[in-house]
C-alpha cells in the first residue's frame, strides 16, 4: 500500500465531505478512492470514518489521525518545495477559497492575464460561500471581512469596498432618483430576509469612522428578500429596484451605464478583501506568484478601487481629492511666482 497516497486520499475525503467529492477533486474514479481508504484503515486496524448514504463522520481516532496526517502532508509538501526551489518557472497546481461574487465578478476576469504570464500553473476554485478565516487545506483563502483579522495566518490586504446603494437608470427613470435615505420608504427595495435586518440598517455621510452624519432605518419587507448576492445584482440590472451591493460586483455596471449609484453621498458599510494562507516557512513559487498576482490587480490598499475605476466614489473622498489637487495646483503657482 502507498501510505502517502492513501493518507491524501483520507484527507481529501475529509475536506470535500464524501468519497465522491474526492474523487472529482483527485480525478479518480470512486472505486479507487473507497478502496484506499478502506486499505489504510485495514493497514492501521482501525476505523476511520463511519459512512452513511448521505454523510461521513470523522471517528474519535480517525479525528486524531487526521491532525496528524495534515501535519505529515505538510511536512512532505514543504520537502517537496525546497527540492523544487530550483525551479525558475512557477508551476503546478494553486487550490484557492474564495467567496462566489468575487469569483464571479473579479477573480475569473482576470485569470485570463494570470495563465498567459505562468502557463505552467493551474488552478482549482472552491467558491461554496462566505469567507471569514483561512482554510490551512487551500494555498490561498480570500476573505470579505467587515472585522478586524483574527487568526494564525498570513494574510495581505487587497482592497477595501463599499457596499453602496445602485438602481438601473430605467428604474430611477420612472420612479426617480431619491436625495436623502428617507426617500426609500418610497422604493422598491431588494434587500436581505428581515430576519437578518431586525436591528435595521445605517446609512453613513463622510468619511469612514468620522461620518459627519447618519442614517438609521428599519426597511420594510423588500420587492425581493434574498441573501444571494448575484440574485439581487440581477433583478437591480433588470429594474425591479433599488439594491445595496458592494462596489467589486457592481463595478462593470456603473462603468457600462447599466446601474447608477443611488445617494453618492452615502455608504452603507465596508468590507476589506484580503488573502491569507497557512503560516509557512516555505511558500511554493506559484502560490507566491498568485499572491503577487491578486496584489497587483487589486491595489494592496485601504481604498476603493472599483468606486474610483467606476468615476463614483462616495462624495466625502472627491472632495478630499478635489481638495489636493486645488493644494497641488496652488503650491505649484506659489512656485512659479
Amino acid at each position: 500500500m502507498d501510505s502517502l497516497r492513501a493518507m491524501r486520499v483520507f484527507a481529501r475525503v475529509v475536506d470535500e465531505g464524501s468519497f465522491a467529492g474526492a474523487a472529482r477533486a483527485l480525478d479518480l474514479a470512486p472505486a479507487v478512492i473507497t478502496r484506499l481508504v478502506a486499505e489504510l484503515e485495514e493497514h492501521l486496524g482501525a476505523r476511520l470514518m463511519n459512512r452513511t448514504t448521505r454523510r461521513i463522520a470523522l471517528t474519535e481516532v480517525g479525528e486524531s489521525y487526521l491532525e496528524r496526517v495534515r501535519r505529515i502532508l505538510a511536512d512532505v509538501d514543504e520537502a517537496e518545495l525546497l527540492a523544487q526551489a530550483s525551479v525558475a518557472d512557477p508551476r503546478g497546481p494553486v487550490r484557492i477559497l474564495v467567496p462566489p461574487a468575487v469569483a464571479v465578478h473579479q477573480l475569473a476576469k482576470h485569470l485570463p492575464r494570470f495563465r498567459a504570464r505562468y502557463p505552467l500553473v493551474t488552478l482549482e476554485i472552491v467558491a461554496n460561500g462566505a469567507v471569514e478565516t483561512v482554510d490551512d487545506s487551500f494555498d490561498l483563502t480570500i476573505m470579505g471581512l467587515r472585522k478586524p483579522l483574527d487568526g494564525n495566518f498570513v494574510a495581505r490586504r487587497l482592497a477595501r469596498s463599499e457596499v453602496v446603494t445602485v438602481a438601473a437608470p430605467e428604474y430611477l427613470e420612472r420612479k426617480g432618483r431619491p436625495q436623502h435615505p428617507s426617500e426609500l420608504a418610497d422604493h422598491d427595495v431588494l434587500i436581505p430576509p428581515l430576519s437578518d435586518l431586525q436591528r435595521g440598517v445605517t446609512f453613513f455621510r463622510g468619511r469612514q469612522g468620522e461620518a459627519s452624519e447618519t442614517f438609521h432605518t428599519v426597511p420594510k419587507r423588500g420587492v425581493l428578500s434574498t441573501l444571494h448576492t448575484d440574485t439581487n445584482y440581477a433583478a437591480a440590472l433588470a429594474g425591479l429596484g433599488i439594491a445595496g451591493l458592494p462596489s467589486f460586483v457592481v463595478d462593470d455596471a456603473l462603468m457600462e451605464h447599466a446601474l447608477e449609484r443611488v445617494l453618492p453621498a452615502w455608504w452603507l458599510h465596508s468590507t476589506t478583501l484580503w488573502v491569507g494562507m497557512p503560516t509557512r516557512q516555505h511558500v511554493p513559487a506559484r502560490t507566491r506568484a498568485m499572491l503577487d498576482f491578486l496584489i497587483e490587480i487589486f491595489g494592496g490598499e485601504d481604498r476603493d478601487p472599483w468606486l474610483a475605476a467606476a468615476g463614483c466614489e462616495t462624495a466625502y473622498l472627491c472632495e478630499i481629492r478635489a481638495a489636493a489637487e486645488a493644494a497641488a495646483i496652488a503650491a505649484k503657482e506659489d512656485a512659479a511666482a
